[in-house]
């Protein structure tokens, strides 16, 4: 009889789930009526746009659409994709071979890192990191090989390195920038240099593009495919979660080189029927109607953003603001980094009733931060700040 999930092959490989702890904290302290201000988990709260919801629910009363989709996403979906990566971008895509709809992005990196890894094959990505960039590659029996990104040039820097010392060279790049947990922003030559690096070395890249549409004051995040060449070796993972407050819809996309997508699409027509048909129709409604929607979004959190930085300083904890995601990545006060990012986030939780997530959840060079998300209104950032002041000066 099998006693603990420890007898799971798969399932050993993966370390408790640090976030986890915080969060049985919060519910606890929910359940007893104390109220906490979620700044943890990165989970949009706004509305999806309004034109939308109807179109899902008018495609949701007509039967036709109640049966299985297609699992690589309806063809009038990725027309639409491909006409928006052309007029944001200037990149051409076909929709038949170079774009294929997934469900969410989680869904997009999982699949194709188990299409495209096999054992022993190396995945370099930056760290810390969304943890399914790490656990996805040891799930899918890869090596991760993890460099520290304290800013984009070291990363790059470490990257030539792992070029010039290591045999056999790395399968795959898997980046994502604006970067989720530290913020890093890149601009379009460092996409070059990566996109020259990959082609000359025989690597391919997988760019997680989340927050595409979230770049402040000015800043407009690249994407990868505006690399002359790129399509010859990178594929690039855009949500609708982000940009149009449709985290719960659960859509994205893989886009660029046609043999990862081609390896995506037969491993996905194994596992999934595709993303439910309305959905899939209201998200053409998205991408042809709203992009005002996701320049009103960017603006709510680049004020955010500002709130949160401005209330940390006044409360005597210097931070930098952010050029992009919807967090906030702050080094630990120097008197709490003894005792860890965990204990810290704990401590928050308890003596200011403020969530955030530890930045050892993002792998071991998250240590020493701690990830602020900008899910809370203005009104509640501030009262959470006050809250943090009040806590750091006891």
């Amino acid at each position: 009889m099998l006693e603990t999930s420890q007898d799971f092959y798969r399932i050993q490989k993966l370390p408790p789930y640090v976030f986890a702890v915080i969060n049985e904290m919060r519910a606890k302290a929910r359940a007893a009526q104390i109220d906490i201000i979620d700044l943890g988990m990165g989970n949009p709260d706004g509305a999806t746009p309004r034109v939308v919801v109807s179109k899902l629910v008018e495609a949701a009363r007509n039967a036709r659409n109640h049966r299985y989709s297609q699992s690589r996403g309806i063809p009038k979906l990725r027309e639409e994709i491909a006409k928006r990566y052309q007029a944001n971008y200037g990149v051409e895509i076909d929709p038949d071979t170079e774009a294929i709809v997934t469900i969410g992005a989680k869904d997009a990196l999982a699949h194709l890192l188990f299409a495209t890894v096999g054992p022993g094959d190396t995945v370099v990505s930056p760290n810390p990191a969304y943890p399914i960039h790490q656990y996805g590659v040891i799930m899918a029996e890869g090596n991760a090989c993890m460099l520290p990104m304290p800013d984009a040039d070291t990363f790059l820097n470490r990257l030539e390195d792992v070029y010039r010392s290591a045999s056999p060279k790395p399968k795959l790049l898997l980046i994502s920038f604006p970067h989720n947990p530290t913020t890093t922003c890149v601009d379009l030559d460092f996409m070059r240099e990566i996109v020259r690096l990959a082609r000359e070395h025989g690597t391919l890249i997988v760019h997680d593009f989340a927050y595409a549409d979230l770049g402040f004051d000015g800043y407009t995040p690249p994407s990868i495919l505006q690399v002359e060449g790129a399509k010859e070796v990178a594929v690039e993972i855009f949500s609708m979660s982000k940009s149009y407050n449709m985290a719960g819809w659960r859509v994205g996309f893989c886009l660029g080189n046609r043999k990862m997508i081609a390896a995506l699409a037969r491993i996905k027509s194994y596992l999934d029927y595709g993303v439910f048909q309305p959905i899939q129709i209201a998200s053409i409604i998205a991408l042809r109607e709203c992009q005002e929607e996701t320049h009103k979004i960017r603006a709510i959190y680049q004020k955010r953003r500002d709130v949160l930085a401005h209330g940390l300083h006044r409360a005597g904890w210097p931070v930098e603001k952010p050029r992009g995601t919807m967090f906030l990545w702050a080094p630990l006060p120097e008197r709490f980094r003894e005792g860890g990012s965990l204990e810290f986030s704990k401590l928050l939780l308890d003596k200011a009733l403020v969530a955030v997530s530890p930045g050892i959840g993002f792998g071991p060079l998250g240590e020493g931060y701690v990830r602020f998300a900008l899910v809370e209104n203005e009104q509640r950032i501030r009262q959470a700040t006050r809250a943090i002041g009040q806590f750091l000066k006891s």
